[in-house]
């Protein structure tokens, strides 16, 4: 029912949804399975469809940042490995409510450009984003 109608659905329901069915084509989980499964295909472009609302007490982009970032962790192919990297370790911030400006988004991503590891990259975010948005 929830797939049938996500354009009156929050996206985090239809992303729900999608977990908890098979792929008939793939047999993977809805809109996760490879590139190229043109049912996963289908579903994955859907989810965009699916109603964003902010959050109360967030700054305004949140949820879109969350959804983005969910996005692409649950379906990377296409996507580089550090932006997938950069995306997964910045999910924890965004769900406690932060929204990096853009300034501290480039220059975070600088961080995985110049070698940096896992570890520095997410302890730079974690240190640098909780102010909120610079730019």
């Amino acid at each position: 029912m929830v797939v049938d109608e996500v354009d009156r659905r929050p996206w985090r329901v239809v992303d729900a949804a999608y977990d908890r069915l098979a792929c008939a084509e793939c047999g993977g989980a809805l809109s996760r399975g490879p590139a190229g499964c043109s049912a996963c295909d289908r579903a994955h472009g859907y989810r965009y469809a699916a109603i964003e609302v902010d959050r109360p007490g967030v700054p305004p982009g949140n949820e879109h940042a969350l959804r983005v970032n969910v996005s692409v962790v649950r379906r990377p192919y296409g996507i580089s490995a550090k932006e997938v990297l950069g995306r997964r370790l910045s999910l924890p911030i965004l769900l406690d409510g932060h929204l990096p400006g853009t300034a501290q988004a480039q220059v975070a991503r600088a961080v995985l450009d110049k070698g940096g590891t896992a570890a520095k990259y997410a302890e730079f975010v974690h240190r640098e984003w909780r102010g909120g948005p610079s730019a």
